[in-house]
């Protein structure tokens, strides 16, 4: 009997070492338990590539800045990253231009990593206003009518107006606006330039176009006779292109000098206005110069 009973002690001692073993097992394992019954991924498992061709964008790390990339040479699309150009956000092309450099220096002052949206003109202020966007540097001036849905910084850069032609036309020795009556004059949609038209006594007033490239186009295949565009555009263009040349007026367009203007837009109340006043501030005229000479030098080319 006490055989028998030493016997199934011992049994008992031996399952009870097993069950102990098995406990400290589980515990080793890379899944944990919460509280809660749910199975938490050990550190081993939780590392993944994040790698997706896009940005968080509800990080605060990040400084978000919608533009067309179509609009050299503030702003332009190509294929590489030559002359730094940046990564476009969620797309396998890269935007470059003055505007380009000039969030650069506005995200490293930020501490943020700078992200570029690219956006068609119209949906520029909606973007930001939804929250999509941060920021907008796309050539975009600080009108009357922007300042009554959005904000502005201090701006970045000043700039005439000038007309586009066709070089070796009748149109390429203009000095004065008054000179093209009769003619076919467009400008981009939803731009002043398409309002200053009207100051051209006889012009032909064309259809506003969506963005400069299409207007190129138009005006190279004679669909149009010029363009109105601001001076770096119009250096931009007459540069890319030799068959186009830009025109300057000794008897110009009337404008105020809110309407020559770039500046960044910004939602209402933003918090970040002063600081990038603070960063533009100490950006020189000289630099600025440099950055523009160079833009319009890095561009790409038409032909």
């Amino acid at each position: 009997m006490k055989k028998r009973m030493f016997i199934l002690l011992a049994m008992c001692l031996s399952m009870a070492m097993f069950f102990t073993a098995c406990g400290k097992n589980g515990k080793d394992s890379k899944k944990e338990n919460k509280p809660n019954g749910t199975e938490v991924q050990g550190e081993e498992d939780t590392k993944e590539d994040t790698k997706t061709g896009t940005v968080d964008q509800n990080s605060k790390d990040v400084f978000r800045v919608g533009m067309e990339a179509g609009y050299p040479p503030f702003n332009w699309t190509q294929l590489d990253n030559s002359n730094d150009a940046v990564k476009i956000d969620g797309n396998a092309e890269y935007a470059g231009g003055y505007d380009v450099e000039i969030a650069k220096k506005l995200a490293e002052g930020l501490g943020k990593e700078l992200v570029i949206v690219k956006t068609d003109w119209d949906g520029l202020v909606p973007a930001l206003n939804s929250g999509k966007i941060d920021a907008i540097l796309a050539g975009m001036s600080p009108t009357a009518e922007r300042k009554e849905v959005i904000d502005f910084s201090d701006s970045y850069y000043k700039s005439n107006l000038v007309m586009v032609v066709k070089k070796g036309g009748v149109y390429e020795n203009a000095t004065s606006i008054q000179d093209f009556k009769g003619a076919k004059i467009t400008a981009q949609l939803n731009t002043f330039h398409y309002t200053v038209i009207d100051q051209i006594e006889g012009v032909k007033k064309q259809t506003a176009m969506d963005n400069f490239p299409a207007m190129r186009v138009a005006l190279e295949s004679g669909i149009i006779d010029g363009y109105i565009s601001e001076r770096p555009e119009g250096v931009s263009a007459s540069t890319a292109n030799k068959k186009l040349v830009m025109v300057e007026f000794t008897d110009g367009f009337v404008t105020s000098d809110e309407d020559t203007a770039i500046a960044v837009g910004l939602v209402k109340g933003s918090e970040l206005t002063a600081k990038i006043n603070e960063i533009l501030a100490g950006i020189s005229e000289e630099e600025r110069t440099q950055i523009m000479d160079k833009a319009i030098l890095d561009q790409p080319s038409a032909e």
